[in-house]
This record gives structure tokens, sequence and C-alpha cells, in this order.
């Protein structure tokens, strides 16, 4: 084994014997981007090591949303279906951070192949970025010859791992850790045969099941796969089981082996029964759902130390005036549909609609719902109006097209709200500018500032000639001058016009990535500080909890924050 993989299997080695606790981010959770990774390494003082998202040879665009659920408080069902980027792009990014940015944490790339010359291939080219390397033969959801149709087997397994080991060498510069999946009656022989056949360490458990999840209300799987809605069971109601598996392993591989344990932990006590159960490191994944961003850290150092406290003898309880971990975690739902049938819909154009809901909501700008239709899909949008619940939607795709033709009295699934009101600017004046259906966030947005005694003055850009009103024209007149420009063939026109009523003012930006960056830019030339420029990043984020990591800009989640951020902390996402 190279020098660097045995100084890595030496550090861990032996953490569960001297009752240690190392934490550690789980694939396919939170840090699944390079921002993240980032984010992770600079902000949550007590991981150390860090997991990615699983990557295969080839992009792959996953499964249809909904991926991810919610059925009990804490208790998670997924079925994202391996989404990824492919290696060339991943190991572009990789590279490009490494290059760029010390790691403090230890980076473990997972890694997800249908046959052993597809793993060689992607540990040969991961290994350019990793400090180790995590087979993903355990997905319960994955294509058939992905995941846990190689883990479930000590037979295939065993002949994966063999083949691996004997391509890459024994002189590999990096640990290779093959996943666990707890769905086996062989499990211990697995572990065995693994270790026989070559690996250097083992993983320990992926998510359990498949299971199908319905909505109580339609009688619909909730999830959106080739299994039916049939997906991985996570979070807290896999504890015992995950603790049963990383038990079962410890027994068969004995003192030696490093195990990182994962699945279900959320308390320190929890991450502490980990340890004793044979865990070297413990992984965090779920429990991210549970807790908002800005107090990850706090939540995660408060584990830390009561798992600590927990090894040492004591109860494990916080120090006099410190929260404990648990009280971190919400104890409610946080992904439960609404029904509500459609009262409305107002062609405002041929390609975009007004469709308002039987429900009223508070409704601030910065915030966004998700819309679920049964066999077709859900999607994030900012309301426009919160009494009674209304949406601008443009017909951009299968979901967009099954919701604009929806009629009066069909049934459409809420949830949310997710993310956090816009900021409110210090100057006295604000300019809103939006292009297209960005405009749905500007009245809440206008609310708010006028009745912090801002004065507001509103620009909608337009692509559509033939528009002969903007959208929410009556409801945003009521907060003041409003200013309609067509592009006439020209991207963005409505940004020379918002230059020249600057002075003064902040400037709020709501369009796509390319509008908003141009705007931003020539804003910053007219003097206008970065802090006073705020834009509304609305990312398609899969899951709108924290746990996905997709809508994150500059380590800043949208689903935690809100959509609205100042160019100051976004310039470099753009």
């Amino acid at each position: 084994m190279a020098s660097d993989a045995q100084r890595i299997l030496t550090m861990l080695s032996g953490s569960h014997q001297r009752g240690e606790v190392r934490l550690a981010t789980v694939s396919g959770v939170v840090t699944t981007t390079a921002d993240m990774i980032r984010y992770a390494d600079r902000c949550l003082d007590a991981v150390e090591i860090i997991t990615t998202k699983s990557f295969q040879v080839l992009p792959n665009p996953g499964n249809r949303e909904p991926v991810i659920t919610e059925p009990e408080p804490g208790c998670f069902g997924n079925s994202v279906g391996l989404r990824n980027p492919g290696l060339e792009e991943a190991l572009r990014s990789l590279q490009h951070l490494r290059a760029n940015y010390s790691l403090r944490c230890l980076l473990n790339v997972s890694l997800s192949g249908s046959s052993p010359e597809e793993f060689i291939i992607l540990a040969k080219a991961f290994a350019q970025a990793a400090d180790m390397l995590e087979l993903n033969f355990s997905c319960p959801h994955a294509a058939d010859g992905y995941g846990s149709s190689i883990g479930g087997s000590w037979r295939i397994a065993s002949s994966y791992m063999e083949q691996i080991r004997t391509a890459l060498g024994d002189d590999f510069p990096v640990p290779v850790i093959p996943k666990l999946t707890p769905n086996t009656d062989e499990l211990s022989r697995i572990a065995r045969s693994l270790m026989d056949s070559g690996a250097d360490a083992l993983a320990a458990v992926n998510t359990v099941g498949p299971e199908l999840y319905l909505e109580p209300h339609s009688g619909k799987p909730i999830l959106q796969n080739s299994l039916g809605g049939r997906g991985g069971k996570s979070g807290k109601w896999i504890f015992q089981e995950a603790l049963e598996a990383v038990r079962a392993v410890r027994a068969a591989v004995g003192d030696e082996t490093v195990i990182l344990g994962m699945g279900g932990v959320f308390t320190g006590m929890d991450a502490a029964e980990m340890v004793r159960a044979g865990a070297d490191t413990v992984g965090i994944g779920s429990a991210f759902g549970k807790v908002h961003q800005r107090n990850w850290n706090s939540y995660l150092q408060a584990v830390r130390q009561e798992a600590a406290s927990v090894l040492r003898g004591n109860q494990g309880l916080p120090a006099f005036g410190e929260p404990s971990s648990r009280s971190y975690l919400s104890q409610t739902r946080s992904m439960e549909f609404q029904p509500c049938r459609i009262a409305s819909v107002k062609e405002h154009t041929s390609q975009v609609s007004l469709i308002t809901l039987d429900v009223s909501r508070t409704c601030r700008s910065g915030e966004f719902y998700f819309l679920w239709i049964p066999g077709i899909g859900e999607k994030p949008f900012s309301a426009a109006l919160g009494d009674p619940l209304t949406f601008l939607i443009k017909r951009r795709g299968i979901f967009t097209e099954a919701l604009c033709s929806m009629g009066t009295g069909d049934t459409v699934y809420l949830r949310g709200p997710y993310g956090e009101a816009a900021p409110v600017c210090s100057e006295g004046r604000a300019v809103l500018a939006a292009g297209g259906t960005g405009i749905a966030v500007l009245p809440a947005l206008a609310e708010t500032l006028t009745g912090q005694g801002k004065q507001v003055s509103v620009f909608y850009g337009t692509s559509d000639d033939a528009e002969e009103s903007s959208p929410l024209q009556e409801q945003l007149m009521q907060y003041g001058p409003l200013t309609v420009v067509r592009d006439q063939g020209v991207p963005g026109r409505v940004l020379q016009e918002v230059l020249n009523h600057l002075e003064g003012s902040a400037l709020y930006l709501v369009g796509p990535d390319p509008f908003m960056k141009q705007g931003a830019s020539e804003t910053v030339k007219q003097g206008v500080p970065r802090s006073s420029i705020y834009l509304s990043l609305e990312q398609m984020t899969l899951c709108g909890v924290g746990l996905c990591g997709a809508c994150s800009c500059s380590g800043a989640l949208t689903c935690q924050y809100g959509t609205f951020i100042t160019y100051e902390c976004m310039e470099d996402s753009l």
C-alpha cells in the first residue's frame, strides 16, 4: 500500500477503541458540489471527512422530481437515481477546487460503476483529486448492475473488488473503500470477502429498502422512478439497523479494519453508540435536513462533544448553559404536501399564465413553494400573491405544460414555504428590476419595502413585443411607478433604463443569471456598492430542506436563507 494511503488509514485506525469521535459527511447529502465542499471545509469545524456524491463515467440526469420525501419527522425516502455530471466534469471541478483551495478535511470521493472496468477507470481518474475513494456497492434504487446489485452478493462484491485491486495495484496512492448495503443476509460474509479481496477499509451502511411512499390524500407514489416510486430509507428510522450492521461488520473483520459508520445518526448519543458498535468515523447525513444551515456548525460541535462525553463514561449532557445537539433538530415534518384546488388559470400570454389556488398563505419575497402533480413531477416556484396564493408560470417543459393545462377544480399539491424573506436595504430608495416571470417576486418585495418607508420604482423587461402590459401590473402600481421595457431585439434592454434611475438607490434584480450578472456589473460601474445590489438566485433545488446542496450560492443554501443574496456575496457564483 502506498505511504499516503497507509498514513490516512493509520490516522483513522483504532478510533473506535480509543473512543475518538471523527465526523464525516455522507455521499449524496449536502457536500454534493464543489461549492458545498468548500463551505463544509471552511465552516463545519467538527467535520474531518467530506464525502462527495457518487460519480459515474458518463453524466446521469437521475430521476425526475420528487426525489426526496419525509413520511415522518427526520425519516426520509429518496430516489435521486445517482444524478451526477459524469467523470469529466466532476473531475475538472474537483481538480479546480484542489488547485485553488487547500482543504482542511480529507476528501472522500464516491464512485459508482456497473462493471469492474468502470470502477477502475473512475478510481484511476479521481485518485488525482481524492484522499479516499468510496465504491458505491450499495445504492438500493440504482439501475440494474449498479449499487446493491453488486454489494448484495459476496460472490459478486468480492469478484469486483479483486479485479479492481489487481488493476490498481498494491501501491495505489489512496485508500479504496467499498460501501456496504444493509439489505442482505450475507453482510458479515460480504465484509470479510471484500477485505480478503483487497479493500483497504469499509463504509457501512447505505440506505435501507427500497420502500414505497404513498401520499395519503391522492394515494399516489411520491417518488418518481422506474421502480414504481420505491426509494431508499434514510434518517432516524434506520438508525438501529445501521448500528446492527456496523456491529456485525466489526465482528466479521476484527479490530484492525477501518470502518466508516453511518445511518440515522442525529444526536451525540447516536454518534457514541455508532462508535461503540465499531465505527472509526461517524457519518452525518439526513440530520442536516432538520437543522437550519446557520446552526450546522454549532449542532455538529454539540454532537461531537456529547459523544465524546458519553464515551468517557459521562451521561453526554452539555455543559451548563450550552444547547444539546437534540435542541437544534426540528421535530416537525418539513416536506408534507397539502392538496389544493385550482381556483383559476388566467392566460397572460400564450406562454405565461397566472395560476391561483384555493388557499391563502403569507407571501414573502425570497421564499418559495413546491408544486407537485402526481405522476408528472414537482418544481419550486416563488409565489406572486399570497391571498389567494397565486403563481406566475411559464410553459418551459413537461411539468409547467401540465400545470398550465390544468382547469378550475383540479388538484395540485403544495409544500412549503422554504427560504427566508429578502433583506431590506438601508437606502431610502429601491429600484426593482425583473425580466420575464421574475416579476412574480416583486409584489411581496415592494409591499415589504414600502412598509419600511422605502420609495420603490419597478422596471419590467419583456422579450414578447406583443405583450400589452406587465403581469401583476395592478398590484405593483400600488407601491410606485412601473415601467415596462420591451427588448426590441436587445436582450436585457430594460437594464439600460434602470441605470438611469439608480442614484441613491439600492437595486433588486430578478431574472436569468446572465440578466442579473449584466445588471449587477453595470450597476457597480455606476458607483452602487456591491452590498446594495440584491439578486434573486432561484436555483433548481431538489428538496427545499438543505439536504441536496443543489441551491448553493457561495456556500449559502437559498432554501435556507432565501433566494435574495447580495452581489458582494454571490459574485463568484454567477
